[in-house]
């Protein structure tokens, strides 16, 4: 299948190889050399996707997604940022940026994430269940990673399936006893301590602070629940 991609690119050198090899791809390439060129692209065309480099001439990469996120959701954007940059790329995540590559970065690296960014565009009502962020953690239930500040960590099987019924339930608070009953599959010889240890490990590898969580918070009496914002547990 063909898609249409968008590459904000100022490095000449670098945006002819990129849009050699996307071409090369099967994918029809728009690129653009600095801010002012992509503005006038993503105001007058659709992509299925958006390549776009954090420093650029005119408009920064940053400005250029914010504009792009108050009138589109929905076109994922990969940014491409230089080491060093790491409030870049915070920022950039919190503005709506799907995924980031660090330059320098392989062209093997930066073709898969596009190809798995373009598949989940196929099908969007997958993605949503199985991929999302927290703050900087980027949460892959498929891949049964955690990703952040450029650390991978791997989630259990049952870490994944308390995340996976936290985020089903909206910010609703999820018992322990519904959370033995769906992720335990009932089993009697697990108790509320195991619970507690599995979401222990959760905060060490979502939250910046495990003490002072801002996703994953305790509902006393009851179990926990998540928060997909800046709410602050009392």
């Amino acid at each position: 299948m063909t898609f249409r991609l968008l590459l904000v690119e100022d490095d000449r050198t670098m945006r002819t190889a990129l849009t050699d090899a996307f071409v090369g791809e099967g994918h029809a390439i728009e690129a653009a050399a600095d801010g002012h060129e992509a503005r006038a692209a993503l105001r007058s065309q659709r992509f299925d996707l958006v390549i776009l480099d954090v420093m650029l001439p005119g408009p920064s990469g940053l400005e250029l997604l914010r504009e792009l996120r108050q009138r589109d959701a929905d076109t994922p954007v990969l940014l491409l940022t230089a080491r060093g940059e790491e409030g870049d790329k915070v920022l950039g995540l919190e503005l709506g940026a799907d995924d980031y590559v660090t330059k320098p970065f392989s062209l093997r690296e930066l073709l898969a994430r596009v190809k798995a960014m373009l598949r989940r565009r196929e099908r969007p009502q997958a993605a949503g269940v199985q991929q999302f962020l927290l703050g900087t953690a980027r949460i892959d239930l498929a891949a049964f990673t955690i990703e952040r500040d450029g650390v991978v960590h791997a989630l259990s099987p049952k870490e994944a399936g308390m995340l996976s019924l936290l985020r089903q339930n909206g910010g609703r608070a999820v018992s322990r006893a519904l959370f033995l009953k769906d992720v335990w599959g009932g089993d009697q010889f697990v108790g509320d301590r195991t619970i507690d240890t599995h979401m222990l490990n959760l905060r060490q590898k979502v939250e910046l602070d495990p003490k002072q969580p801002r996703f994953l918070l305790t509902v006393h009496g009851v179990g926990y629940r998540l928060v997909e914002g800046h709410e602050r547990q009392s």
